[in-house]
């Protein structure tokens, strides 16, 4: 029987999928991990747990099903990260995670002044953020001379497992889009003045597209993971990108919404016919995951991992907060909350922003708190929706997916909220099934490419409650005017938090 194998690694856990090449789920894996928070905006990982637990993956799916044979493997992961490692491929240090680890705001700062706005958005696409690969490189550079010595190559997890696997030293033009200002969005190529200015001793990975064939399953590789040498291994990308892939969200005019531990958006244009990547200072422009697409991308900090405190804070389990949730209704009985427990990527842009809470009273319940959350997610869904339309992005179809569809609340309130309406697929399992279908695509015959709406149709359509938008349309204007009315209160907090002297 003929299997793709997909695996993504992600923020909390890496999920794996054993797929037939007509998309059938045969099996399914999971290994949890938890990140590291060693200092406030440090948020980081040990590199190594990603092969380990690729290895674990794959040999639980196929002892699973014994008949599978293994025709093509897809890799995914979270990012843009930040991996350094070694001549012999041995890691630095722990890699530097995505736009959640805010630690690189001087060397942000300071390649801003010396490149110039204007020449950053005009090479890589955006202004650097948190969320941008350049300064964290610049960080270890700066911060940690004994591990920046020795660094010698650049991965993200998609491409240290594509690295294990094949031998392939590669990289995603998505992945390197993101590793801002080091990449030049319009030639598709690095941009090698700026490479070698901060990232000189680092060998530059070769660029291809999320679907091509990085290389093949080596016996070192097969003799750990079971898979039979000579497999073909995909270069792989991002994990939001991937999740698109997963559900059909990448065609001109789509928007995923990805609910996770962080909540992500990704829109899709087409550079065809001589139209450039759009900009806007507040988003992520960065290179699609094919050729001739390019994407205006944000991002919630906090999302599921919001709503997963709450539930460590308060003892109950989701179920029973959900239904306290319903019961508070619509406007959480005058609670509003910003998401920003974790800082805030888009469209604020803010790494000292922080978590607030408004309009408590001693009668409100841990019901109408929930509520307050999964709203507060929905505004700032709305609110980096608001802006990508600014920038001229023509959402024509909204689909989404993650964890967070497995409950019909959470997508409720986002519809209701945004006044969008959201399809949602048949299986919402993730990047590792976009992996899993990339991987098909990849060895198909010639005109016999997998289709993924074949793969994962639509099964459920949420619309919007027009009797609730002049209610959120109030409270999203309260939500915009809580974030200005609290932000120097809180940014002084926020120094407070990393010992720094009022």
């Amino acid at each position: 029987m003929q299997c793709t194998l997909g695996v993504d690694v992600g923020t909390s856990s890496t999920k794996g999928v054993l797929v037939t090449v007509d998309g059938t789920i045969l099996a399914t894996a999971t290994r949890p991990h938890d990140v590291s928070r060693p200092h406030t905006g440090w948020v980081e990982m040990d590199g190594r747990v990603w092969w380990d637990e690729f290895v674990e993956i794959s040999r639980e799916l196929l002892a699973a099903e014994k008949d599978a044979e293994i025709v093509a493997v897809g890799v995914s992961g979270m990012g843009p990260c930040v991996l350094l490692a070694d001549e012999d491929d041995e890691p630095v240090r722990p890699a530097i995670l995505y736009g959640v680890d805010t630690r690189a705001a001087a060397q942000i700062e300071r390649m801003t002044a010396e490149l110039g706005v204007s020449g950053i958005t005009r090479i890589g696409g955006s202004v650097l953020t948190s969320q941008a690969g350049g300064p964290k490189i610049a960080w270890v550079a700066d911060e940690e001379p004994d591990a920046w010595v020795e660094a010698r190559r650049l991965f993200m997890p998609a491409s240290w497992l594509a690295r294990k696997l094949t031998g392939a030293y590669v990289l995603d033009h998505q992945s390197a889009s993101q590793v801002s200002p080091l990449y030049d969005i319009e030639n598709e190529r690095w941009h090698a003045p700026w490479w070698q200015r901060y990232a000189g001793t680092i060998e530059a990975p070769a660029l291809a597209w999320a679907g091509d064939i990085a290389g093949e399953v080596t016996d070192a590789a097969s003799a750990l993971t079971g898979i039979a040498a000579g497999t073909p291994v995909i270069t792989g990308t991002i994990d939001a990108w991937t999740e698109a892939v997963s559900v059909g969200a990448h065609e001109t005019g789509d928007l995923m919404l990805m609910y996770g531990t962080t909540m992500f958006m990704v829109f899709t244009s087409s550079i065809e016919g001589g139209e450039k990547a759009m900009r806007t200072p507040s988003m992520w422009t960065t290179a699609g995951a094919f050729a001739g697409t390019r994407n205006l991308a944000g991002g919630l900090s906090t999302s599921g991992a919001l709503t997963a405190w709450l539930t460590g804070l308060t003892g109950a389990d989701y179920p029973q907060l959900l239904t306290e949730a319903a019961e508070s209704g619509p406007g959480a009985g005058g609670v509003l909350m910003l998401p920003y427990f974790a800082g805030e990527r888009t469209p604020i842009q803010d790494a000292d922003a922080r978590g607030v809470i408004a309009g408590l009273t001693l009668e409100h319940t841990r019901g109408d708190v929930y509520r307050a959350a999964l709203e507060a997610t929905a505004l700032g869904v709305r609110h980096n929706v608001e802006t990508m339309r600014a920038a001229g992005s023509d959402i024509r179809r909204i689909v989404a997916v993650g964890g967070g569809t497995q409950g019909r609340l959470w997508l409720q309130v986002v519809s209701d909220v945004t006044g969008l309406v959201q399809e949602v697929p048949e299986t919402t399992i993730g990047a590792s099934y976009g992996a899993a279908f990339l991987a098909a695509t990849a060895v198909a015959p010639s005109g016999a490419a997998p289709v993924i709406t074949d793969w994962n149709p639509i099964t459920q359509v949420i619309t919007p409650n027009a009797g609730l938008r002049d209610l959120y349309d109030t409270l999203f204007d309260r939500y915009v005017r809580l974030y200005e009315g609290t932000k120097r209160v809180v940014h002084e907090l926020a120094a407070t938090q990393r010992g720094e002297a009022a």
